[in-house]
């Protein structure tokens, strides 16, 4: 905060504003005095001692009185230097006026009464009161000059002294109270400052909702539009601004609203190719003169319930899961048994191993249950991607056998990303065992190929699985990363899934690309990977690669 008996510098303004009335002010007081000095009536009011001098006198007063005038809008020159030189030229002109007439002390002192608040008003606590005591002298000494060289017409001492303290406490009032406007102006513009600012925060935030919101007035005309809103529109033009024009439905649905009507429709449409929208009304005053319209993406809703959805079938599937663990493993160690027996029929030996398949079968969906349900949180670090694909490879190919079908790893240099090797080598599962079940042409053996394609500077890197089967149709393709979406009678429709919602947890995207001349190809896009490499410079600082 400035002292006391400074002003801040937002106060400019007003402080013009101030000396624009006070130069206002010496106009008329300098009117005054001409009218005195020129017209028949001054000689009426008081005893003129100088005319041609009192003239010459208001002559220059009034000139400099309108020149203040014209400065105090116009001139550069700050409004308390302004202030400081007219209140100057007042006394000036005063004390010429008081030694030209008789007895004009008391108009006089009068007229420099609200030149001295004035001049309080505007300038520092000093100058004010500095100015202050020289019209109380000027009233004192005019008053003591006239007691000893004119007697009679002296005025009583009494009243001079009055006139000054007046001024002394004028200007000490004055000061106080252009501190305190000056203080209020200040306070009222912080608090403007804080609500643009505010103002500014809450457009923004309005304009990046995802819900849409609209404010129109009671014609139905456009006011606010913010951006999710546009959208859901359809993208209208700037001129577009009534309701009616816009979207027919939004529009009749308001209108129904506001008659208190029931039949509102739950959803609609509003634009062709857009997303249907639950819109929901509010009335922002009492005079139905602005309405608030939140049109909600009904698409939020369907996700939000199927995530509820999912995550509660994910707790009890477990809970489920966990009870058929146990008789499952007892049925498949009592199958075991049975197959040791010597003497078994052939085709009671065929049931045996028929049980043991589903078992098997059991086992890997309540496996991949516990997995959904469990999923541990990532811990990514950095991969050499190609050395990881080539490993992973070589360990698939060691516990699991092929036959004739063919898995290879291909990768052309090293590349670095950063992901959780875990989740990774689980999705890899996933995506191999998919494409040697799936990824055959009828009577051929599987081909399915690991690769790590050289990215180009700057690109993220690359992690597909391909296979040479006969592809997806692309009514299955939209669907296949949906949870329990499968076209197998042998699957659960939790595989893919399980695998693209690992890779989100690692900030990865798992999508797939038809390849041309058949196929399928499952593309994994990995964050870039980093690795601390030793500088040659002398210092051996360690730099980011």
């Amino acid at each position: 905060m400035a002292p006391p008996n400074h002003r801040t510098a937002h106060a400019a303004s007003p402080q013009r504003r101030e000396l624009y009335f006070f130069t206002l002010y010496r106009v008329l007081e300098a009117a005054l005095l001409a009218l005195v000095a020129f017209s028949p009536l001054g000689e009426l009011m008081l005893e003129i001692r100088q005319p041609v001098l009192l003239q010459a006198l208001v002559v220059v007063y009034l000139a400099a009185a309108l020149g203040m005038v014209y400065a105090s809008f116009r001139s550069q020159i700050p409004p308390r230097r302004q202030a400081a030189l007219g209140l100057g030229l007042d006394l000036l002109v005063a004390g010429g006026v008081l030694a030209t007439t008789s007895g004009s002390q008391g108009g006089i002192a009068l007229l420099m009464l609200f030149n001295v608040g004035a001049g309080a008003l505007i300038l520092p606590q000093r100058a004010g009161l500095g100015f202050a005591t020289a019209a109380a002298l000027l009233v004192l000494g005019d008053s003591l000059l006239n007691r000893t060289f004119d007697p009679l017409n002296a005025r009583p001492l009494a009243e001079s002294v009055m006139f000054s303290v007046t001024y002394l406490a004028t200007a000490v009032l004055c000061e106080l109270l252009s501190r305190q406007v000056s203080e209020s102006q200040a306070l009222a513009e912080k608090r403007g400052e804080e609500l643009a600012n505010q103002a500014e925060i809450n457009e923004l935030v309005i304009r990046r909702m995802r819900t849409g919101i609209l404010v129109v007035d009671g014609e139905h005309r456009v006011k606010v539009c913010n951006e999710a809103a546009w959208g859901l529109l359809g993208k209208p033009s700037p001129d577009r601004q009534q309701l009616a024009d816009i979207a027919m439905d939004l529009h009749r649905a308001l209108l129904l609203w506001r008659q208190g009507r029931g039949d509102i429709p739950r959803a609609m449409t509003l634009a062709e190719g857009a997303p249907e929208v639950l819109p929901r009304f509010v009335s922002l005053s009492l005079t139905d003169n602005l309405f608030l319209i939140f049109l909600d993406d009904s698409r939020i809703y369907s996700d939000r319930a199927e995530e509820l959805t999912l995550a509660t079938l994910g707790r009890l599937s477990a809970s489920i899961a966990h009870e058929i663990r146990n008789p499952l493993a007892a049925i498949n160690y009592s199958v075991q048994l049975l197959e040791e027996t010597a003497v078994l029929p052939e085709a009671d030996r065929r049931l045996l191993e028929i049980i043991h398949t589903q078992c098997q079968r059991m086992n890997g969906i309540v496996q991949d249950i516990l997995g959904l349900a469990r999923r541990e949180r990532s811990q990514p670090e950095t991969l050499d991607i190609s050395q990881f694909a080539r490993r992973f490879v070589d360990e698939y190919r060691a516990s699991h056998p092929l036959e004739t079908d063919i898995l290879q790893a291909i990768s052309h240099r090293s590349t670095l990303a950063m992901a959780d090797p875990r989740h990774l080598h689980q999705v890899l599962t996933i995506l191999v065992q998919n494409a040697l079940t799936y990824g055959r042409m009828p009577g051929e053996p599987a081909k399915v190929t690991v690769s790590v394609p050289s990215a180009p500077p700057g690109a993220p890197p690359e992690l597909n699985v391909l296979d040479r089967g006969p592809g997806i149709p692309s009514a299955v393709a939209e669907q296949i990363f949906t949870p329990f979406y499968t076209t197998s009678e042998h699957g659960t429709g939790l595989g893919l899934y399980i695998a693209k919602q690992l890779c989100e947890a690692n900030q990865c995207t798992l999508s797939y690309q038809p390849v041309p001349g058949g196929g399928s190809c499952f593309r994994i896009i990995l964050p870039p990977g980093m690795t601390l490499m030793q500088d040659d410079s002398p210092t051996g600082r360690l730099n980011l690669a």
